[in-house]
């Protein structure tokens, strides 16, 4: 039965390669794996592989007079165990054009976007989002049922406004359960920044919360990269847990060097405090990565989190597809070295 299943796919998929041709198709993705040693700092040090945001998409457009029309369909893979998720990531259609560009679908809000001017351990053990997703009130998010328009560039500014109607596959009547994420972006000669705003109404899943981030990124000189990053947050939610408490606050600083061709070293510290009682965090990574050519890189990443005594957070559970809890209290490290191909 699977043969035969098999068999259907890679038949259903050449006889759709003439229209894809035919439809400006590209297929694109990324391979991310890294071989982890983990450790919570209580009752767990084990060696895992992992697979971090791997993916494979298609992407397509068709240019209409000055309109061109686009669209992207984009699934999660995880290698280590052979699974995906079909157009589980950023899947959407649209139009561009010199009014800037409109899309409809499910994808990252501006504001999940808006940590990449600071993000210097994306995907990775390190990665800032262990701090900043903020437990049960869940930011860095992929909305569905979403409206997103984008200005064209403005003199290296940008301004994003993206509108989730609802969550479900229809709007509940009378229920509050939309989203509104925007973001200012600035990105000419040595700066990278971006200013943002999101709030999710009081019927989306985790309840009400809203936040402001700002992220930023300046090449001192061309082999040297200084990033700092601010984020606030205001969680409303029915239940919060105890280290998910009304108010957090996220902030850090790092940099990033050029120390050959091919090759840099880089580090961050981030802190996460919030009003409940012995819930602070610290963040700290450093890496060394070297890129084969402009497709494949290699890296070595050391990071860990410092905990207080109500809280667990670890440098490993986002983006990956190892994520073992972590200790409460308990200083938790990671120790990896991966490999990304992209295509």
């Amino acid at each position: 039965m699977m043969k035969k299943k098999l068999l259907a796919v890679v038949i259903g998929a050449a006889a759709a390669m003439p229209m894809m041709a035919s439809a400006d198709v590209s297929i694109y993705g990324r391979v991310h794996m890294s071989l982890d040693h983990l450790d919570n700092g209580n009752d767990y040090k084990e060696v895992n592989v992992s697979s971090n945001s791997s993916r494979l998409g298609f992407r397509g457009s068709r240019e209409v007079g000055d309109i061109t029309a686009f669209f992207q369909i984009e699934q999660q893979i995880d290698f280590n165990e052979g699974t995906s998720s079909f157009a589980g990531r950023d899947t959407f259609a649209g139009l561009r054009g010199g009014f800037g560009s409109v899309r409809l679908g499910q994808f990252d809000t501006p504001f999940k976007k808006a940590r990449g001017p600071a993000n210097l351990f994306g995907d990775q053990v390190g990665d800032m989002r262990n701090l900043t997703r903020f437990g049960n009130a869940r930011f860095d998010e992929r909305t569905p049922n979403t409206f997103h328009y984008a200005t064209p560039d403005m003199g290296g500014f940008g301004v994003n406004i993206a509108y989730s109607v609802h969550e479900g596959k229809e709007a509940i009547d009378g229920a509050d359960g939309d989203a509104l994420s925007t973001s200012l972006t600035y990105k000419q000669g040595p700066v990278d920044t971006a200013l943002a705003y999101e709030k999710f109404e009081a019927d989306t899943s985790r309840g009400e919360r809203d936040a402001v981030r700002f992220a930023i990124g300046y090449k001192v000189v061309d082999a040297v990269k200084v990033v700092g990053f601010f984020q606030t947050v205001d969680y409303e939610g029915d239940t919060p847990a105890v280290n998910d408490a009304l108010t957090s606050d996220t902030w850090g600083l790092g940099a990033d060097f050029k120390i050959a061709p091919s090759t840099y070293i880089r580090g961050m510290w981030m802190q996460r405090d919030s009003d409940a009682d012995d819930t602070q965090s610290d963040l700290y990574a450093f890496g060394v990565e070297h890129r084969l050519d402009s497709a494949l890189r290699v890296y070595a990443n050391y990071a860990w989190t410092k905990n207080d005594d109500n809280v667990a957070v670890t440098p490993w559970s986002q983006a990956r597809s190892a994520s073992p809890n972590g200790s409460a209290g308990d200083s938790a490290k990671g120790l990896s070295a991966g490999l990304r191909y992209d295509f």
